[in-house]
C-alpha cells in the first residue's frame, strides 16, 4: 500500500471544500477518549495552548488559528466557554489534526472487483482474458483525524483526551474537520477508550 502523509496539521486555506446539496447532513466518526474528568467538576472556561511547533512561524500560527476556530463549536457544545483572559482559564486545550492520503490496492478488499476494479474483456477489444485496470481517481482515499487534550491550567494535569477519525474520497475541508471535533467532544466527559461510532449533524 502506498501511503503518503499530506498534512500533519490543519491548513485551512488549502482544504478542498465539501461538496453536495445545501442543508443539514450527518458526519460519522470513530471516537476514542481517555482520562479521568473529576466527578462534580464543572466545565468552566478554556484557552488554547499551542505547542512550539504550532507557533514557530506566521504560517503555522495561521493554520492553528483555523484549527482552533474549527474546534470551538465542539468545545462550547460540551459546556466550555472561552476565557476572557487565557491566564484565568480553567482548562488549557491542545489540538491536533492530520489528513493522510493513500492508494488502496486490489487485495485490500476481498471483493475488490465490485468497487475498485474494471474487468477488461476481449469482447470489447481488449487483450484476451480478464484483468485489472487501475483507476487512480477512484482509488485515492483520505484518512482524516483530530485530537483534543484538556489540561487543568493550575496544575497542568491532563484531564481528558479524545480522538476522532473517518475516511472519505476528498480531503474534507474546514467543515469536515469541525464535524470531527464535534464528534470528539460529543460524549464528554464520558471515557471510552474502545473506538466507537459517533454521528453528528452538520448544518451548511
Amino acid at each position: 500500500m502506498n501511503r503518503r502523509l499530506i498534512l500533519t496539521a490543519l491548513a485551512a486555506a488549502s482544504f478542498v471544500a465539501v461538496t453536495g446539496c445545501a442543508g443539514p447532513y450527518t458526519v460519522s466518526a470513530d471516537v476514542s477518549s481517555y482520562g479521568n474528568w473529576p466527578a462534580g467538576r464543572n466545565t468552566g472556561t478554556y484557552a488554547f495552548d499551542r505547542l512550539p511547533s504550532q507557533q514557530q512561524s506566521d504560517e503555522a500560527s495561521k493554520r492553528q488559528d483555523a484549527l482552533e476556530k474549527a474546534a470551538a463549536t465542539g468545545l462550547e457544545r460540551a459546556g466550555f466557554k472561552p476565557a476572557a483572559d487565557p491566564k484565568t482559564a480553567d482548562v488549557l486545550v491542545t489540538l491536533g489534526a492530520r489528513i493522510t492520503a493513500y492508494d488502496p490496492v486490489p487485495w485490500d478488499d476481498p471483493l475488490w472487483w465490485r468497487w475498485r476494479g474494471r474487468l477488461i474483456s476481449p469482447r470489447y477489444g481488449y487483450a484476451a482474458g480478464w484483468g485489472w485496470r487501475q483507476d487512480p481517481f477512484f482509488d485515492r482515499r483520505y484518512d482524516r483525524a483530530v485530537a483534543v487534550l484538556l489540561r487543568d491550567r493550575a496544575s497542568g494535569e491532563a484531564l481528558f483526551e479524545t480522538h476522532a477519525s473517518n475516511e472519505g474520497m476528498t480531503v474534507g475541508g474546514e467543515t469536515m474537520i469541525g464535524a470531527l471535533f464535534d464528534a470528539a467532544m460529543a460524549d464528554f466527559p464520558k471515557i471510552e477508550p474502545k473506538p466507537h461510532r459517533v454521528s453528528v449533524q452538520v448544518v451548511r
